[in-house]
């Protein structure tokens, strides 16, 4: 008994936390109580609860609870609870549960899953534990429901053990199986989650849409796209109905695999039997056709998207700004990325890199520095990435002062090169055919416990032959080596021609 006290105590002490940190739209009215009876209160909240209009019950709720002039009955808040943590709002059904712990409001079996729920999908999972012995410890017995939470939650944090440890100790239900099965689909343990949709079968339960998505998505993350059709076709053989959400993911592994005429095949397959390309769709094709270099078949699918009445996203727009880039229309993608910006769409970084990249690609890099200037205004702030391509672009002209300075730029804005600026810096000095600077420089990568990679090495040695100086370039390449990096075919002609070169140079002088 003093366990269960001493419980109450942090737990309330918890959910006041919690209704403290809430937002403020979760300070409603609180205006005196009414003359209303209960059943007659409890309806009202109801009703407004079936009707989505969660502000009015809230509403409703406070008043009556705050006026204190009775106490709510046991379960009449659970619609409540229910309605917005199903809306997302949960820092608000916090402040209910507060309130009703305050007020004395008996908890429910249903107050309490739905709190654990909450607790699972904000994988706060010792909290959500604890709540369950809190349940316990109130008399009330956990339901499959309550079970389906946790495991839930596990699957979420990508803990399937304890996940298979609590199905191990209840009597699943369909719910339960179709969590474990996504759970391991999203860890890529796909071969698990096909044993689990046979313990699903001989249980007695049929998998369902949900199921088949996730089996569907698993198989073609891995780019295992025959045994996803396979899954599809499992699908078409029971009856379960299609969606256009199972229809994507194939159509997207087809246009990675090259696969376009099949890609199209499928989509016309998939309006043949009624359903129509949605966005996520439309930005697959997009972006397909783009990386396939197809720029114009890539904006017919842009326009019927308009036609249709599907608003391009900040997706859409970023495959056509690259795949523009990408085929040297970089003026194009210039334009495009204004025009939407005019049009109320915020570019975020990826789309700034990529417009960037290809300015500095089309060696304009004056407009490369303005784009990046055009960033720091929309408070976007440049990544790593970003001066990357920018120190690329500097170092495709031989400007190697100015690739240095941006490095240091980097530094001072707290971006941290990385193994591509640092190869990038010493491919600028070693093609001017300086020496000091390259070695230095892979000095201070390995300071910085970045191990030179293959690219770096090569650009040490182009640096060091080029300058006649064969015998450091060998003692580069012979340190490669010893790192257990294999050097390429030209690295390897590269010191021979030297080595050539050598011998030559003392036959002369011996002569």
């Amino acid at each position: 008994m003093r366990n269960l006290r001493l419980f109450n105590i942090r737990s309330s002490a918890f959910v006041l936390r919690r209704s403290l940190h809430a937002s403020p739209a979760a300070d409603f009215p609180s205006e005196g109580p009414t003359a209303v009876d209960p059943p007659t209160l409890e309806r009202q909240i109801s009703t407004f609860c079936a009707s989505g209009r969660l502000d009015e019950a809230l509403s409703v709720f406070r008043r009556h609870v705050k006026g204190g002039a009775f106490r709510f009955r046991r379960g009449a808040c659970d619609g409540l609870l229910s309605g917005l943590a199903g809306a997302g709002r949960t820092e608000e059904a916090w402040v209910v549960y507060a309130e009703m712990f305050r007020a004395r409001v008996p908890s429910t079996v249903a107050t309490f899953n739905v709190m654990i729920d909450v607790l699972c999908r904000e994988g706060k999972m010792k909290k959500a534990r604890a709540f369950v012995r809190q349940m316990e410890a109130s008399g009330l017995r956990p339901t499959v429901a309550t079970y389906n939470a946790l495991i839930s939650g596990y699957c979420s944090c990508g803990n399937l053990e304890e996940a298979l440890e609590i199905m191990g100790a209840v009597n699943p239900d369909v719910h339960t199986y179709e969590t474990v099965i996504i759970g391991f689909c999203k860890e890529g343990k796909l071969g698990e989650a096909a044993e689990q949709v046979k313990a699903m079968e001989l249980a007695g339960f049929a998998p369902n849409v949900e199921t088949y998505r996730a089996l569907i998505d698993g198989h073609c993350e891995k780019g295992e796209l025959e045994t996803a059709f396979q899954w599809r076709d499992e699908m078409v053989q029971r009856g379960v109905g299609l969606a256009v959400s199972i229809y994507n993911p194939l159509v997207h592994v087809l246009f990675m695999r090259g696969r376009s005429g099949d890609a199209d095949c499928l989509v016309e397959e998939m309006r043949g039997v009624g359903m129509d390309p949605d966005e996520v769709t439309y930005n697959i094709l997009i972006n397909g056709y783009c990386r396939g270099g197809n720029i114009e078949k890539a904006f017919d699918i842009y326009n019927e998207m308009h036609l249709k009445g599907i608003h391009p996203s900040q997706v859409t727009h970023m495959s056509l700004v690259y795949g523009l880039c990408k085929r040297g229309r970089v003026s194009e993608a210039d334009n495009l990325f204004r025009r939407v910006a005019v049009e109320g769409f915020i570019p975020d970084i990826a789309m700034y890199n990529t417009l960037i990249d290809g300015h500095c690609v089309d060696g304009n890099m004056e407009r490369a520095f303005e784009i990046l200037g055009e960033m720091e205004g929309r408070k976007v702030r440049p990544d790593g990435v970003t001066f990357n391509i920018l120190m690329q672009g500097l170092c495709r002209l031989g400007r190697a002062e100015e690739v240095r300075k941006l490095l240091e730029e980097m530094k001072k804005r707290g971006v941290e090169p990385d193994h591509t600026s640092y190869n990038t810096l010493i491919s600028a000095y070693s093609r001017r055919g300086e020496k000091k600077d390259p070695l230095r420089l892979r000095e201070e990568m390995l300071g910085k416990c970045y191990n030179p990679t293959l690219l770096t090495y090569k650009a040490l040695m182009e640096g060091l032959y080029k300058t006649k100086d064969g015998e450091r370039g060998d003692e580069v390449l012979s340190k490669m080596v010893d790192r257990g990096i294999t050097p390429d075919d030209g690295m390897y002609l590269s010191s021979m021609e030297e080595l050539g070169d050598r011998e030559e140079l003392k036959g002369s002088e011996n002569v």
